[in-house]
């Protein structure tokens, strides 16, 4: 038996886009319109929504969500909620068809104890990420049986109207300290806690070709890990950065420092991104670029729980999380269709 075959990866080439059904390529490019679109704008949609609601005659339908956001309040700081049945949903199947996204497993994760996952890069819209952990779109379950995986986003999105539910009922939660220790803290073994480690500060860097990680002074996902004795895993999607062209400016620039400041007050990055329109790839539009994106999942760091870790404890374990993820980049770099000169670079 192979050895792709042996970690659950499927070594038959993906269809190309000639040897698909016109009825297919359609279900693709919807699929992943709905995902661009959710993510960028579902929140703000749905909160100005709301709002106008409240001078119409159907004013009570925001009253009415206003009171069960209340009652609901604390479920993103408790593990969130899912529906397995969003994580099954097809679409998520055609989105990964789309690019083609791909779930590589490099060692056995064994339900017998917890884990911290560092996925990188954010790129634009984190479409490795998400589809590979939130969803079944490439056999998550199949892949690491027995895991139950909780994404961790950023907690001002769990409470914006429509954001809210689209990400709660994929199994996300907050990536504050409190929902993360609830999680890690059950007395069922087998959590796994994946964390975008540079946030949306690596939005900025989004540059296609470019392996730019925000990670060097990222350390709370290690404390974390050691809180709870659980075994760090670092991630990396290769072609995170291509489906979308982005315009970067100079760090010296009042552009850049423009997007850092409301990066700092608002907790996202403005960019300006395009990819190709919906209906001809040659026109610009919303729609990610068909870019294979590989996400492959590294061998687990084991970490021994310390209640109050030391900054020196923390600093070795980042320490051997950064050797271990560029190792994993330079390991599959070239089957990824890099070059054999690219470099990952830490800021």
């Amino acid at each position: 038996m192979a050895e792709g075959e042996h970690l659950g990866v499927s070594t038959t080439p993906p269809p190309t886009p000639s040897m698909k059904t016109l009825k297919k390529q359609w279900l693709e490019v919807l699929s992943t319109y709905q995902y661009v679109l959710c993510f960028c704008f579902l929140g703000l949609f749905f909160s100005l929504a709301g709002f106008l609601l409240l001078f119409t005659s159907l004013w009570y339908l925001s009253l009415l969500y206003l009171v069960w956001l209340f009652l609901d309040w604390d479920t993103p700081q408790q593990g969130g909620r899912r529906y397995q049945w969003l994580r099954n949903w097809t679409a998520w199947k055609h989105l990964s068809d789309y690019f083609p996204l791909k779930l590589v497993k490099t060692a056995e994760l064994p339900p017998d104890r917890n884990y911290v996952l560092g996925s990188h890069p954010h790129g634009i819209i984190a479409v490795g990420t998400v589809c590979n952990f939130a969803t079944e779109g490439t056999g998550l379950s199949q892949v690491f049986p027995g895991l139950r995986f909780s994404l961790a986003v950023l907690n001002c999105l769990l409470y914006l109207p429509g954001h809210r539910e689209y990400f709660l009922s994929c199994g996300a939660c907050s990536v504050n300290r409190q929902s993360l220790d609830y999680v890690l803290s059950q007395s069922q073994l087998g959590r796994a806690v994946v964390i975008v480690v540079g946030g949306a500060n690596e939005a900025l860097y989004a540059v296609p070709g470019e392996h730019c990680l925000t990670l060097r002074n990222r350390k709370g996902f290690v404390r974390l890990a050691l809180r709870h004795g659980a075994s760090l895993v670092p991630v990396y999607s290769f072609g995170e950065n291509d489906i979308f062209r982005v315009k970067a400016f100079a760090p010296d620039s009042w552009q850049h420092l423009l997007q850092v400041t409301i990066k700092k007050l608002l907790s996202f990055c403005p960019c300006i991104f395009w990819g190709r329109g919906l209906f001809s790839a040659k026109s610009w539009g919303l729609l990610p670029l068909a870019r294979p994106i590989t996400t492959v999942v590294g061998r687990p760091i084991p970490v021994p729980q310390c209640p109050q870790p030391t900054e020196e404890q923390v600093d070795h374990y980042h320490t051997l999380y950064m050797k271990a993820l560029e190792q994993l980049f330079e390991e599959h770099k070239e089957s990824c269709g890099l070059p054999a000169s690219a470099r990952l670079t830490f800021i």
